[in-house]
């Protein structure tokens, strides 16, 4: 198990930036898929992006690419998400979630790992 604690959220407003962090715990960060999923209320929890243990491929949704950037120092046990040109859709709780499997997924319900979220809130 790997604990997770999330940061860098906030209020911004339509086309600004923000940059989320994620901390992890333990000696095994690097053996861990890392991916972001975000949860805007009365809606279900939608993946973002993900990157791969070795920090060697990443991969984001549609709705994300182009404006949004994964990535990840193992050595400070942490996984980044610069999030710019932000619109008001991009308003949601961002959570970090680690998982090993040997394909990265962006199915939520097979992350085992998470961490408490941060609040990201754009305004028009």
């Amino acid at each position: 198990q790997v604990q997770l604690v999330e940061s860098g959220g906030g209020l911004v407003q339509t086309g600004g930036s923000l940059r989320l962090s994620c901390a992890a715990s333990g000696r095994t960060f690097s053996t861990y898929n890392m991916g972001w999923f975000r949860q805007a209320p009365g809606k279900v929890r939608e993946f973002a992006a993900v990157i791969m243990r070795n920090g060697g491929g990443t991969y984001y949704a549609d709705s994300v690419k182009g404006r949004f950037t994964i990535s990840r120092v193992n050595a400070k046990n942490t996984v980044y998400l610069q999030m710019n040109s932000l619109k008001p859709d991009d308003t949601a709780v961002y959570y970090c979630a680690a998982d090993r499997a040997v394909v990265p997924t962006t199915d939520p319900k097979k992350y085992d790992n998470w961490g408490q979220g941060t609040q990201v809130t754009v305004s028009s």
